[in-house]
């Protein structure tokens, strides 16, 4: 399904395809090579022919060549997605710690904390990716310095871009669990520990989180797919290489191959995510996972 809909997807965006195989509108490529090249990438074929061609490579993991760098997509996607997939994975630990740590704090606090709490998820949630990393760039790195502009390649230029993704995750999971961890500690279980002599301290972190994580941790699979495409916005920003660049530029580019072959891995990610997130769901809650 996933594979059917980035072939319509492509084919709506405007342009011709073999001018993106001969070098994009600038290569001044005569009506002849043009042809050329639809009939050598079978751009000539009906969109039926094309589609079932297109099935069929899939299924053998081929994924063609690259219009624009003539590299097999293949190498070209193990070359950067490593980098994206280490951002969004720390990504999402720090996006977890934060929300953690607004939930626990809002949860606590009293009707004024609460309430400040909540705007702060707010507006984590609503800043926009290119805003906040713009931001922090220039708290950080111009007026600070303790950060460089851009990633430089080492652990400290790494920081903003993080920092850039996982806010606005954070904002958003904590909005899920501060309202489960508000119920659950005023929850029969959590008066019946009390009355068992457990402290505040026990009951929070043995029964209010563990109830609180469940519906957070539901879209973690989501979340990490949302910080992957927000990574197209942020190694943009931050001049960092990996997917996010590369799609960017396949999709300007117009290049097929590497569109499709990035967006499935994409979606292999989410499924993959979302098959442990189910797994780590059973193992916390295996009362909740019997039918």
């Amino acid at each position: 399904m996933v594979a059917t809909v980035i072939f319509i997807g492509i084919r709506l965006i405007p342009g011709d395809p073999a001018e993106a195989i001969m070098g994009g509108p600038g290569s001044q490529a005569s009506a002849e090579a043009l042809a050329a090249a639809r009939v050598e990438y079978g751009l000539d074929q009906p969109l039926i022919i094309q589609y079932l061609v297109y099935l069929a490579h899939l299924a053998r993991l081929d994924f063609g060549t690259s219009y624009s760098l003539k590299e097999p997509v293949i190498d070209l996607m193990g070359e950067v997605m490593g980098p994206t997939l280490v951002l969004a994975a720390v990504s999402l630990l720090l996006a977890w710690v934060f929300a953690l740590a607004f939930a626990a704090a809002a949860a606590r606090a009293g009707r004024v904390g609460q309430a400040t709490g909540s705007l702060i998820e707010i507006v984590a949630v609503a800043v926009p990716h290119f805003w906040l990393g713009s931001v922090l760039v220039i708290i950080f790195a111009t007026r600070l310095g303790w950060f460089p502009p851009v990633d430089d390649g080492s652990p400290r230029g790494f920081v903003l871009p993080a920092l850039t993704l996982a806010l606005p995750t954070a904002g958003f999971l904590a909005q899920l669990m501060r309202d489960s961890l508000t119920g659950a500690l005023s929850s029969p279980f959590a008066l019946a520990a009390r009355a068992r002599g457990e402290s505040e301290l026990t009951i929070f972190w043995r029964h209010g989180i563990r109830h609180a994580a469940l519906p957070a941790l539901s879209l973690t699979g989501w979340a990490f797919s949302a910080l992957i495409s927000g990574a197209v916005v942020v190694e943009q920003v931050f001049a960092r290489p990996g997917l996010g660049r590369a799609l960017l530029g396949a999709v300007l580019s117009r290049d097929i191959p590497l569109v499709t072959g990035i967006a499935l891995f994409s979606a292999l990610t989410y499924i993959v995510i979302m098959a442990a997130v189910e797994t780590l769901q059973r193992i916390i809650n295996p009362a909740g996972a019997r039918p």
